[in-house]
Parts: C-alpha cells; structure tokens; sequence
C-alpha cells in the first residue's frame, strides 16, 4: 500500500514535469482522496497549488478535509474567495474549530466572514470552550431519536440525515435532549419495526463525556470500553455532539508529538520540521538549551571545588563521564517509563509511594550490577581503593537517578504541571550534578583526603 502510494507521488511530480494535464487528471481520478492529500503535502508551493486547481470541486473540498493546517492555509490563501468559501462551508464542524483555533485574530475574522451565519454561531461555539477539551474537537453534527417513536420511523429519520449520522450506535434523547442511551443500530435491526424505541433501552447509563474535559480523557475512554463512538454531553446530560475513533486517533498522534518535543526539551511545534522555518526551530529549542547551560555550569562549578583532589588522584577524572552518564541514562530510563505512564492512565500521582517503593528496588539492583561491572575496571586502572569507591559511587548515583526520575513527573503533576517537562535533557542534567558530589564526597571519604 505504501509502496503504491510513493509510485503514484513519483507518477505525479513526472506528469508536472512534462506538464501533461491530461495525465494528471486521469492520475488523480484514480487516487483516493486520502492519498490526494499525502501526495500534495510532498510538493512544492507552486505545484500544491496547481494540482489542486485541477480536482474538481466536490474532491477540492474532501482532499482538503486531509491536509495539515499550513497546507489548508496556503491554499486557502492562494484560492480566489468564492472557492474558499466553498471549502470552509464543506467542512465538517470539528475539522474546522481545528483550522480556525491555529489562525491569528485579524485572519480569523476574514474566513468567518466567507461561512454562512450558521456555521458562524457553530465554530464561535466550539472555539469558546476551552482549548485542549473536548468541545474542540467533537463532531456537533449529531442524530438523535424519541424514546416514544417507532424502530420503522426512527430509522427512516436517521436515513433522511444519513449526512450527519455516520455512527453505528444511534442515540435517544428525551424532549431537553438529555441522552437515555446509546444503542447499535443492529439491534433495531433485529427487533420488530413495529416497537417502540423505549423498549430497546437498557438499565445501564450511557457511557458518555462531559464537554469541558480534556480531550485526551476521550481517547482514554474510547479505548478502555472499546467504543467507536463517545457522546458528549453538557452539564445537565444533555447531547451537544461526539467524539470519533478518527478523532481519537488525530488526538493521540498530536498528544504523542507533544509529548516527544517535551521530553527532549523541544518546544511545542506547530509544524512539521521539514515546514518550520530556521527562526521557529531556533526559538523553540535555544530556551531549553540556555536553561540546560546554567544547569551544566552549577556542574562544573562543584568540580572546579575538587581541582586539588583530582590533582592529587589523576585517575578520578577516567571515571567520571562514566558514572555521571550512567546515572543520567538510568534517570532518563525511568522518567520516560513514568510519563508514558502517566500519559496513558495506567499511573496516577496517587501511586507514587508504591512505585517508589518498586523503583527503589529495581534501581538498587541496576546500580549494583553496574557498580560490580565497573569495579572491574576501577580495580585494572587504580587498585582496590578505586574499585571500591567506583562501585559505591556507581551503586548509588543509578539509584539516586532512577528515583529522581520516577518521582521528578509525579512532582509536577502535583503543581498541576506537565510530567512531560520532567524530559530527558533535565532529568540528565539533573543526576549530573547529584552525580559529580556523591562521586567526590565518596572519594573524599575513603581516599582520606582532604578538601581545601
């Protein structure tokens, strides 16, 4: 499938090459509208532009529906105003809360003006709750039925709208549209077309979300009761929209990108890094770079306070990086363990003693392997003296590490922080200079000597 799909790209830049119009459009009658898009994104500007000019209408809309939003922009932008118009008024109400809520203030305001009022109130709606919940990204556009009508009208209303209801579960709501239930269309199916909706209703409450929850919740849910579709619900129960598996699966990969540049102390990026200009890369990465400095030079300072040991035993300075990088690994170890963990709910900060506890003894072990490894080395390098102390500084800078790692996202997430902050960069930089004073402060201790 892969394979096909890089042919037919290879197929289209050739056609653009020898400018073979009647090429392209046989190319592109043939390709799905999915794979339109992921072959107009490898283009440069001029030909993503000429090659969308080329679809018709109706494919305009559906090929734009699966394009990033600095794709959709740029066409947008490149469109005269009765084509854009058309786009935005096809789309589907959540993927444009998605576009707009990326649009600066001034810009927002002209493509609102190009929607009909309707779709206007509808997307200031959804941009009015808050960012990163659910009301972003549900679907409005949803079919409910009466409790007291028949199966035989409650499926000739759901057909008349076949537009808007794309789930397999239909939903009843009462006269105030508080959702009753959620159930499978086969059983309406299966049951007489003659019956009441009612008596389809089961004893147990719908499984639903409220709107102003965070968005990630919804993936959660999804996937722990194996739903294709979740309600959404207001405060009083009542039905304002649903949230897809297509949305989940959207969610998941924007929170999975999210939490990737965090751990490597990376800024959140809106773009792609082939997209990004120069400037935007820069400025996302040089803060968290000058903020890793001041804590690499707090490092260098202490070893500067051990010149006149490390003068007096040469051979200290061979161990060094070795221990203070195996203490960084070991804490980047366990902080990437515990934010995926917290990322998808399998950990809460409630569970912190246990896993404490747990950690203690997983990174006692690590550290006495490691400090046996190393003590081989310490005895070929400096005699017994050196084994000993490389062993105890190796034993207890991986466990010291592993435990900041663990409980560095849990920190966080108590003052209401992002774990992912706890990133590998930080968590280093961090067991670095624990790492240097419980190396020195051993050597100082069992070597007999002396600070000056």
């Amino acid at each position: 499938m892969e394979l096909h799909l890089e042919q037919s790209i290879i197929e289209l830049k050739e056609l653009l090459r020898l400018d073979d119009r009647d090429g392209l459009h046989e190319l592109l009658d043939y390709m799905r509208v999915q794979d339109i898009a992921h072959a107009l994104m490898e283009l440069g500007e001029e030909d993503l532009i000429a090659v969308f000019n080329l679809l018709p209408p109706g494919r305009k809309a559906d090929v734009f529906a699966y394009l990033d939003t600095g794709h959709q922009i740029r066409l947008l932008e490149a469109s005269p105003r009765e084509d854009a118009r058309f786009i935005l008024s096809e789309m589907e109400a959540d993927d444009l809360t998605a576009l707009l809520q990326t649009l600066d203030p001034d810009t927002l305001r002209g493509y609102l003006r190009l929607l009909p009022f309707r779709a206007i109130r509808r997307a200031l709606k959804q941009l009015n709750y808050p960012e990163d919940s659910v009301g972003r990204v549900m679907s409005p556009d949803v079919v409910a039925v009466d409790p007291d009508w028949t199966l035989k009208r409650a499926l000739a209303f759901i057909r008349r709208n076949a537009d808007e209801h794309s789930n397999n579960v239909i939903f009843v709501v009462d006269q105030d549209r508080v959702l009753l239930a959620a159930i499978p269309i086969r059983h309406f199916l299966r049951a007489s077309a003659d019956s009441p909706v009612r008596e389809l209703l089961g004893e147990a409450d719908p499984i639903t979300i409220a709107v102003s929850e965070h968005a990630v919740e919804a993936a959660r849910r999804i996937q722990h009761y194996d739903l294709e579709s979740l309600p959404v619900v207001g405060e009083i129960g009542e039905l304002l929209g649903v949230v897809t598996v297509d949305d989940v699966m959207d969610l998941i990969e924007a929170e999975s990108t999210e939490d990737f540049h965090k751990l490597g102390s990376v800024g959140t990026l809106p773009l792609s890094p082939q997209e990004a200009s120069p400037f935007l890369l820069y400025r996302k990465r040089i803060g968290w770079l000058l903020g890793l400095v001041a804590f690499n030079t707090i490092g260098a300072l202490m070893i500067s306070q051990y010149e006149d040991i490390i003068e007096a035993v040469v051979v200290l300075v061979f161990f060094l990086p070795l221990l203070i990088a195996s203490g960084g690994n070991a804490g980047a170890q366990s902080s990437t363990l515990m934010v995926r963990a917290m990322a998808t709910g399998e950990v809460t900060a409630r569970d912190w003693l246990r896993l404490w506890a747990k950690e203690m003894g997983v990174s006692l072990t690590l550290g006495l392997s490691m400090g046996v490894a190393v003590s081989l080395v310490g005895l070929w390098r400096g005699g017994p003296e050196i084994a000993l102390l490389v062993a105890l500084s190796m034993t207890i800078i991986v466990t010291v590490a592993s435990i900041l790692g663990m409980l560095l996202p849990v920190v966080l997430n108590k003052f209401r922080l992002d774990p992912a902050t706890a990133s590998v960069p930080l968590v280093t930089s961090l067991a670095d200079i624990g790492g240097i004073l419980i190396y020195f402060t051993l050597a100082t201790a069992l070597l007999g000597l002396a600070i000056p």
